[in-house]
């Protein structure tokens, strides 16, 4: 069965960032531990009921891909067993399957996201503009539909509890340099083209995806942090897609939905969520792990 871990706490392991969802500590040899919780966001802000299992289920989608797109591109993976940088006296079991060791990259201040389909912030844009991040897209689009080609379309990355926001390619060369900018836009459409098509035969449609990438010691780009998980895309069940509406999902939508029938500002701090809410997002992610990766989550 999965463990369930809100937050962590390693000591004699110095704390470097705590995240919405990740603690990261510093390991000797420029490497992080990387502790992906339990804890779940939502509308930018941390909620007080964890999801059980969500961190070993996220850790384990992550591995899953980072392994599978290799080819693509490198990834932050050092792929030491985690147990033996555990501090003594640490029940180990809480952290074997939701963490991993990493190299310490100097993080691109940029998410990549990556639409192919046009829904959520993109779908509001182009009811607005006609465009999203810049990228005029053919008039009569409806809700959810499916773009010609995918786009490339960045945000700032925002601090805990601040939202991000969408930004045109151009402020993504002017932050980081033309080649470089260039070179993240060209390796993110790889990623999700192979992703998606490799979902599709699993009755899955990725209709948008963040990733984030850093440079090496080298400058090289390495992919980092998650990667194709439920909390950084959008995972609709093929059989249940049309447009029109947006469609169910393997992710925190769930949560979003009934958040917003509640009188919430959508500030912290969040409001504590059901039982059956919490069990009800544990199956979606366990779904997509299942579908996408073949692992159950439970272990049957």
């Amino acid at each position: 069965m999965s463990t369930c871990l809100h937050t962590s706490d390693l000591p004699g392991l110095a704390l470097l960032h705590r995240g919405k969802v990740r603690d990261v500590y510093t390991l000797p040899g420029d490497r992080l531990l990387m502790v992906a919780t339990d804890r779940l966001s939502a509308f930018d802000v941390v909620l007080p009921d964890p999801i059980p299992g969500k961190g070993e289920m996220l850790c384990r989608i992550s591995n899953f891909w980072f392994g599978r797109t290799r080819h693509l591109v490198d990834n932050h993976l050092t792929g030491e067993p985690v147990a033996g940088f555990l501090p003594q006296g640490v029940d180990p079991a809480p952290y074997l399957e939701r963490s991993v060791v990493v190299r310490h990259l100097t993080p691109l201040p940029v998410e990549a996201i990556v639409r192919g389909y046009l829904i959520g912030s993109g779908w509001k844009d182009y009811q607005r503009s006609g465009s999203v991040c810049g990228i005029r897209l053919p008039p009569g689009l409806a809700q959810a539909a499916q773009l010609p080609e995918p786009i490339f379309t960045p945000s700032t990355k925002a601090a805990v509890g601040d939202h991000d926001q969408n930004v045109a390619f151009d402020a993504v060369v002017a932050a980081i340099g033309g080649p470089l900018a260039e070179q993240v836009r060209s390796v993110s459409l790889q990623i999700y083209r192979h992703a998606a098509a490799y979902a599709a035969e699993r009755g899955i449609l990725i209709a948008d995806t963040k990733f984030e990438f850093g440079l090496d010691a080298d400058g090289r780009l390495v992919v980092m942090d998650e990667m194709l998980t439920p909390d950084s895309s959008r995972f609709w069940p093929a059989d249940q897609y049309r447009e029109g509406i947006s469609p169910p999902s393997f992710d925190k939508q769930f949560v979003r939905d009934y958040l917003e029938t509640l009188d919430w500002d959508k500030t912290a701090p969040g409001p504590r969520l059901p039982a059956e809410v919490i069990e009800g997002t544990r199956q979606r992610y366990a779904e997509a792990l299942r579908r996408l990766a073949g692992i159950d989550a439970d272990g049957a």
